[in-house]
């Protein structure tokens, strides 16, 4: 390797600095980020490799330049939030921020109720399986003690909602839930480590399965809601009101 590259690798990534910054909560937006001269001082390299980092940054929308006074962020609906460089930061960075995880949470409460509907109508039996075996091993992780226990037990909760993605058999619905893994990832994560009642967590997972498993589309849609709810209770954010559904008329679920 050449030292040109060997110095390319090393040196600091301001994009990546950034990102921590912003999805930490540090710089919000409408908050004005360092200017490039001040990035360069202070990590050392010249201002061509500052601004091709702040070029990653505007590229997925999440800075804007604005001539003659800096690059500001910009608001949260802005962002390419699926571009697979900001799941990355989000995935690393975002954890301390609650107004990125609402909004993560809002998308997933508007969003998972009609795959889980939608699930219940076409999951086939391969489907079935792969939902029960990620079920089994939330079940089996949870009751194990141990770091490692609890990083398995985020795997199979993350690997029991994209298994429900995939059971919709749209296209869309599938990529999505490969796309969104990174940010389902933090919310399991984060909410399976405050959990005050596990136990409880554990019975709403299984009642969606079993409501797709029996075919059951309004009791899906319901248990997903109530899952989706839990997690918003383990991570102390309020819901919200505008949730799509919430004036859904479904039918009762049989008793």
């Amino acid at each position: 390797m050449s030292t040109r590259s060997r110095q390319d690798t090393a040196r600091p990534s301001i994009a990546d600095h950034l990102a921590r910054e912003i999805f930490s909560g540090r710089y919000q937006p409408g908050d004005f980020v360092p200017k490039e001269v001040d990035l360069a001082e202070r990590f050392a390299i010249n201002r061509s490799a500052v601004r091709s980092d702040l070029r990653q940054l505007v590229d997925v929308g999440i800075i804007e330049r604005i001539s003659g006074h800096g690059s500001k962020v910009r608001e949260y609906d802005a962002w390419n939030i699926l571009d697979p460089l900001v799941t990355d930061w989000m995935t690393r960075y975002a954890a301390p921020n609650p107004e990125i995880q609402r909004e993560i949470l809002a998308f997933r409460l508007d969003v998972e109720p009609y795959v889980g509907m939608t699930a219940a109508r076409r999951a086939n039996a391969r489907d079935l399986v792969a939902i029960e075996e990620a079920f089994e091993g939330m079940e089996r992780e949870m009751h194990r003690s141990g770091q490692d226990a609890k990083r398995l037990h985020s795997d199979y909760d993350i690997a029991f909602h994209v298994a429900i993605f995939r059971a919709t058999h749209n296209i869309v619905w599938a990529q999505l839930s490969h796309i969104l893994r990174p940010s389902i990832h933090m919310l399991i994560e984060m909410s399976n480590e405050s959990a005050t009642d596990p136990e409880a967590s554990l019975e709403r997972h299984r009642d969606l399965m079993e409501a797709i498993r029996a075919r059951r589309p309004a009791a899906a849609f319901r248990a997903a809601q109530a899952v989706l709810a839990g997690t918003a209770d383990a991570l102390g954010i309020a819901p919200g009101d505008a949730i799509l559904g919430s004036q859904l008329d479904l039918p009762p679920t049989p008793a």
